[in-house]
């Protein structure tokens, strides 16, 4: 395993950790849906299927700047497959988590 996945895990992993300490049930993480791509974490709060692209950063580079709107175009369609193929009609939200330094940033709703 490279450097740059350890990284990535260990980040996934303090970002699981704090959506459940902040009321979060997750459902299942790095979800693949065939050719639209990976959803890092699906949680659930309030009746609310949140939908995480996960992003981690060195002090030399700002992480948000990884969300790009091929990326959120990207979840969202993920999103969708994902609720057609449990049947599920459950309202949805397009979160963004950030890392930066140990830190996390939860930004929700970053499709409106």
């Amino acid at each position: 395993m490279n450097n740059t996945k350890q990284i990535g895990d260990a980040n996934e992993g303090l970002a699981t950790r704090y959506l459940e300490t902040h009321g979060f049930s997750i459902v299942e993480r790095n979800y693949y849906a065939r050719k639209l791509g990976e959803i890092d974490i699906i949680a659930s709060k309030a009746g609310v299927l949140h939908f995480i692209e996960v992003k981690s950063g060195d002090t030399n580079y700002d992480p948000i700047y990884n969300f790009t709107p091929s990326k959120i175009r990207k979840v969202i369609n993920s999103a969708q497959y994902f609720l057609k193929e449990r049947k599920l009609n459950l309202p949805l939200c397009i979160d963004a988590l950030v890392v930066r330094k140990g830190k996390v940033e939860l930004i929700e709703n970053i499709t409106l």
